[in-house]
């Protein structure tokens, strides 16, 4: 089963989209198997992260600004703004792509863990995310 879920981000930062695997993955009646999702954008990335506090999403994002900053002076890509190369730099940074096992018909997630889109840029608007579902 391939699907794309599109996804509407409110802007920069960690965005769950955990129930929207998970449902697809429930309607995919598979008992053991393999969820891979993917990004099909280049200022965006996916993470598995702690779904408790969201106190250490913001210090993942925070440190994140911190380690590749706006405004660079060695930025030449600076067409479409100065939050551009620094998310670009930050996808490259993360990941695109995850990979999950499915176990007993869902997500072998931990306790603690939930799915997310990282957004890069101040965007603000839809980012599309490709499911593959397979045993």
């Amino acid at each position: 089963m391939i699907e794309t879920l599109t996804l509407n981000i409110p802007g920069q930062g960690l965005h769950s989209f955990t129930g929207h695997v998970q449902k697809l993955v429930r309607e995919a009646k598979i008992q053991e198997g393999l969820c891979t999702l993917f990004i099909q954008h280049t200022s965006a990335s996916l993470l598995i992260q702690e779904n408790y506090d969201s106190s250490a999403q913001y210090d993942l994002e925070n440190w994140l600004n911190r380690l590749v900053p706006e405004n660079d002076p060695l930025y030449t890509h600076t067409l479409e703004g100065p939050d551009d190369m620094p998310a670009h730099i930050k996808a490259a940074l993360t990941a695109t792509s995850l990979g999950i096992p499915i176990l007993s018909g869902q997500l072998a997630l931990g306790q603690w863990q939930g799915i997310y889109l990282w957004e890069h840029r101040h965007f603000a608007g839809e980012r599309r995310v490709i499911v593959h579902i397979g045993s």
